[in-house]
């Protein structure tokens, strides 16, 4: 069965990002997934540094959250826009999974044939689209094939209401991107 990690950049309370995602993961479930929705809150870790890394190891949340990403075939990820990148929550949690663990592990080993799709919500007119031009980079330069369709949601204080998109077509749109993306992953199992 096709697994699917799905969380949000941001550790805000009611984020937008991660009813978003939410979103996303209904239709990964209706394609037949298995999806499992964390919220990044529940992962604190410290900002990333080797000399942390070097005394006390790799934090139990970092390790916690690299084992999710182990144990699943795609992800799919909602960013917040900060500044017109991604967010500094979602890019510690991606840089410490990022970390070997043992000697004869290969950095990057939890990003290796992923499949990921990207959408964001933002309070701006833009939609969070210039966030996901660098978070695409970084994903593909991680070794994650990210899908070329993404959704970005515009002004969303307006656009969500108790937790759902108040467009039909956007909120079709967002489901549809986690159909598409257990639909692919499930052909690549199956080959």
């Amino acid at each position: 069965m096709v697994k699917i990690l799905a969380f949000s950049g941001s550790a805000r309370r009611d984020s937008y990002n991660q009813q978003l995602v939410k979103l996303a993961a209904k239709g990964a479930q209706e394609a037949g997934a298995k999806v499992t929705i964390i919220n990044l809150a529940d992962y604190p870790m410290p900002i990333f540094c080797q000399d942390i890394e070097q005394e006390n190891g790799m934090p139990e949340h970092a390790e916690a959250f690299k084992n999710l990403l182990l144990t699943h075939h795609g992800l799919l990820i909602a960013s917040p826009e900060y500044n017109s990148a991604y967010s500094p929550l979602l890019k510690n949690t991606l840089d410490w999974a990022s970390r070997a663990t043992s000697k004869d592990e290969v950095p990057l080993s939890a990003y290796k044939e992923k499949v990921a799709c990207i959408m964001a919500a933002s309070p701006r007119a833009m939609g969070g689209v210039r966030g996901l031009s660098s978070l695409r980079l970084l994903l593909s330069n991680m070794g994650v094939t990210v899908l070329p369709q993404q959704v970005t949601i515009e002004r969303a204080y307006s656009s969500f209401s108790q937790g759902r998109l108040v467009e039909e077509d956007k909120s079709n749109q967002v489901m549809r991107l986690g159909r598409q993306l257990a639909n692919i992953l499930q052909r690549h199992l199956d080959e």
